[in-house]
């Protein structure tokens, strides 16, 4: 019997990098990678179901659930996971000093369903007790102008959402001064580029070690889908991506310990994974279920919170059954 070809769109990371050059092979699968960005994969994924195994937003993907058809079940190897406390950009001339001060405030998103947003907006409520209903939200683009929701949404009533200018970016609308921040998953060029007066509202990382020892979450960004009637008709399939998967992240993980020459563009490579295990321990970049579930709780909380789905949905209707569990020698 022949291998199954099957389109996968993935990000360029390292961990996915064994098995996009063939180092880490799949069992009864020929792949087809596509190096994608974010934007593009989920895009394509939520619109028109465009690859059999891809990255797949966490916040669109509940959504996609709550919404009763969804076209990918979820795999829990968590292909992008970032502490978003980074993701609040803000002016240094509006008298922002603090979380607090983003009451009454007009903040820009390029979508109120990115991971990012819910993670940021969570955090903030929780422990700063700024609610989401408390700003105005300006959504658009973010170096150019219009951007849509991947999945078109209803925000809760006490929600205030405006469009952008037609003409206009967030980028523009920061730099000229007529938003007072920004929340994104990226920063926006006139941060990179040093505009004079803008800030990260969290500039201290000590802030989000700080959460991290409290709270033992490790913001998940992205998992890993697979389109549901290829899992239905190939059940031995999700595990073994769960498997493959997980093999090319240690693969990478073995690679970036290897400090004889350093594998990534970094100094002090030693001095950062040792502060990682320290912090999060060993396997800081865990995939599974049983080793997640504060992470994947607080988020499913905040996503029903934010109305972004109608019910809590529990962690085990995310995934695919098979990959609940595994065996042992």
């Amino acid at each position: 019997m022949s291998n199954l070809e099957l389109s996968f769109a993935i990000g360029d990371y390292d961990r996915n990098r064994p098995l996009i050059d063939g180092a880490v092979t799949i069992d009864g699968v020929e792949p087809v990678f596509l190096r994608l960005t974010p934007e593009e994969i989920f895009f394509r994924a939520f619109r028109h179901q465009a690859f059999d195994v891809c990255e797949l937003s966490f916040g669109s993907y509940v959504v996609s659930l709550d919404r009763g058809a969804p076209g990918y079940i979820a795999i829990p190897a968590y292909l992008s996971r970032a502490f978003r406390h980074s993701s609040i950009l803000v002016r240094t001339d509006r008298g922002i000093d603090s979380a607090a001060d983003l009451r009454g405030k007009r903040i820009g998103i390029a979508e109120y369903q990115l991971s990012a947003n819910i993670w940021a907006r969570g955090i903030l409520e929780d422990e700063y007790g700024v609610k989401p209903s408390e700003i105005t939200w300006v959504r658009g683009g973010m170096e150019v102008p219009g951007r849509p929701e991947k999945i078109r949404l209803t925000l809760p009533d006490d929600v205030t959402m405006e469009q952008a200018p037609a003409d206009r970016s967030l980028n523009d609308l920061l730099e000229a001064g007529e938003i007072d921040g920004f929340m994104g998953p990226r920063t926006l060029s006139c941060f990179d580029r040093g505009h004079p007066q803008m800030a990260r509202l969290f500039a201290d990382p000590a802030v989000a070690t700080d959460y991290y020892r409290r709270t033992g979450v490790f913001p998940i960004m992205h998992l890993l889908g697979i389109r549901r009637e290829l899992a239905d008709r190939h059940p031995w399939l999700p595990n073994t991506l769960l498997k493959a998967f997980g093999k090319s992240k240690s693969v990478a993980l073995e690679h970036l310990l290897d400090t004889s020459a350093t594998k990534v563009t970094l100094p002090f490579v030693e001095e950062q994974l040792a502060a990682a295990r320290a912090l999060l321990g060993d396997d800081f970049w865990s995939y599974g279920v049983a080793n997640n579930l504060p992470t994947l709780e607080a988020f499913l909380e905040y996503h029903h919170r934010q109305g972004l789905s109608s019910r809590r949905f529990a962690v085990e209707e995310l995934f695919h059954p098979s990959t609940l569990e595994s065996f042992s020698v």
